[in-house]
């Protein structure tokens, strides 16, 4: 990383760093609710929040490992390249500063609104390290030619192009194949749908549940009449007096001209609005915690979590998996075998009933042929291999001869 903070080491002459910075993240979208949405706006969404959180914290519980396919005997093996340079990158520690774990976590957040793009510091021909960018600081085109410009702009406000040989670009589902979609654009309606009702919920409770309306007395008021009835209103009907008895004189009358939140139906619109916001981050509700008006069983639950594994994770992680294969391995080390994979099994280890059945049958239970050995399933536990028998593969079940018929 020893050349790349010197890129911008020249401080932008136009722009302080604080006026930069806010243009950079000042990419508003307005909603048609009204609320402009950006990405701090769009963080402030449970919703939204929670789906990014589950993609991302989903993503980093699992390991990432670099392998090496290889044929011994005639037969295919796969080994954990333990002895590559980019082994501990990728498993433990990409940078100085942050874990495996976290790395992930913020790659796969960044990934989750369209785009990531992560820095590779080289050194002989490998990534030495690798640190993620603020996707708000990098622009992304491309020439006719198709050839990747980076334009990237750092922390005292100045513009560098990055070589496109030392950008790890991860794009989502993306629709001209560069960059990939937009999710705060394409959710911005329904993102701001949810602010505008929050902010209306906010400033019920605000004014201590009490709806805005007209104060009607007979006859005209005169001199300082308004200013002491207003100030009067003010203290008998907001803060700890709101929603006491209100008494009024002079034949006066409570004119209602605002809708309370039962009118508005504040709650079923902000109910509706949670799946709408789960559908553009490609997240089932309930892993978010929410359930509808309906009640779930441990049955139906668990069907959903597997869906969530199938339909979300796996994707995700294999998206990943050929985008790292790509961008952090050469073309001879991928011919050679090379490939990063994430290991699904972390999965499992929510669910000790799960892990049983998928060990029990991996070791032949229930007649089924064994496709592990014990010490197989021992190491992926953590635990010491026995060597001996518990090394070998468990032999298939052989069918038992028919008994001849008695003469």
């Amino acid at each position: 990383m020893a050349w790349f903070p010197r890129l911008f080491s020249r401080k932008s002459s136009s722009d302080s760093v604080y006026e930069r910075f806010l243009d950079l993240l000042g990419q508003t979208r307005q909603s048609k609710a009204g609320p402009e949405i950006t990405r701090e706006s769009a963080l402030r969404v449970s919703a939204a929040f929670a789906c990014m959180r589950v993609l991302s914290v989903g993503m980093a519980q699992l390991p990432l490992k670099l392998y090496q396919e290889t044929t011994v005997d005639g037969r295919r093996s796969i080994q954990r390249a333990t002895t590559h340079p980019q082994y501990d990158l990728v498993s433990t520690q990409p940078n100085a500063w942050q874990t495996s774990f976290e790395f992930i976590e913020q790659l796969t957040l960044h990934l989750s609104l369209g785009n990531a793009y992560v820095f590779k510091g080289m050194y002989r021909g490998h990534v030495a390290e690798m640190f993620l960018l603020n996707p708000a600081c990098v622009r992304a085109t491309q020439d006719e030619d198709w050839a990747p410009h980076y334009i990237v702009t750092g922390k005292n406000g100045s513009q560098r192009e990055v070589p496109a040989e030392n950008i790890w670009h991860l794009r989502g589902t993306s629709w001209d194949g560069f960059l990939g979609l937009d999710t705060l654009n394409l959710a911005r309606d329904v993102l701001g749908l949810s602010i505008a009702v929050d902010d209306s919920i906010s400033g019920l409770h605000r004014n201590g549940v009490r709806p805005a309306g007209a104060y009607a007395v007979e006859g005209a008021l005169q001199g300082d009449q308004y200013e002491k009835l207003a100030k009067w209103l003010k203290k008998q009907a907001s803060g700890d007096m709101a929603g006491a008895p209100l008494i009024l004189d002079r034949s006066a009358k409570w004119l209602s001209t605002a809708m309370t939140s039962v009118d508005a139906q504040t709650r079923e619109i902000r109910q509706d609005v949670i799946p709408d916001v789960c559908r553009f981050f490609g997240v089932l509700p309930i892993m978010i915690g929410y359930t509808g008006d309906k009640a779930t069983t441990y049955a139906s639950a668990e069907a959903m979590f597997a869906a969530h594994r199938v339909h979300t994770i796996d994707p995700l992680a294999r998206r990943i998996q050929l985008s790292a294969d790509v961008n952090l391995l050469t073309q001879r080390e991928r011919q050679s075998g090379l490939y990063h994979k994430f290991v699904m099994h972390a999965l499992l280890n929510a669910s000790a009933k799960d892990q049983a059945e998928y060990f029990s049958r991996a070791l032949g239970a229930g007649g089924s042929p064994a496709w592990m050995a014990q010490d197989e399933v021992r190491e992926l536990l953590e635990l010491n291999p026995m060597g001996g028998a518990a090394a070998v593969l468990p032999p298939m079940p052989t069918a038992s001869a028919p008994t001849p018929p008695s003469p």
